[in-house]
């Protein structure tokens, strides 16, 4: 079994944003020479997420409209007594997840039709990272 690690680099101009991250992870996927397995993509922040939905700008507005509802910026959050203001943006993140698990198929990405991924940010205007973990033979 071959694994191939990358890693992908977002510094966002919102504080949340939603990030077609498709080409890069097939990217990864050709780089890394396998022809069957898999691909974990995960964030490496606890405010972000990757997901995989459909890439219309619909969807992902209905997506944030969601979020927003179900946990809305506040000032009073327990977390802001560490002096974080970015309660929500975990709350965001658990909602989302922060990894998905794509099958690897003679060498290309094996997702569904309108299947894209997506790196999804609650918290940005910082540097943050995404994983990509290639494996199979």
């Amino acid at each position: 079994m071959k694994f191939y690690t990358e890693y992908l680099w977002f510094n966002t101009e919102k504080k949340r944003q939603y990030i077609r991250i498709t080409d890069q992870v097939e990217k990864a996927v050709q780089k890394s020479g396998i022809r069957e397995g898999m691909v974990l993509v995960s964030a490496m922040h606890i405010t972000a997420s990757v997901f995989v939905n459909d890439n219309e700008s619909g969807i992902l507005q209905d997506i944030d409209e969601m979020l927003e509802k179900l946990a809305p910026y506040r000032p009073d959050y327990r977390h802001h007594r560490t002096g974080e203001t970015n309660g929500d943006a975990h709350l965001k993140s658990l909602l989302m997840h922060h990894e998905v698990i794509v099958p690897v198929t003679e060498g290309k990405l094996d997702l569904g039709p309108w299947q894209e991924i997506f790196y999804g940010e609650f918290d940005g205007q910082r540097r943050k990272r995404v994983i990509i973990k290639v494996m199979g033979e």
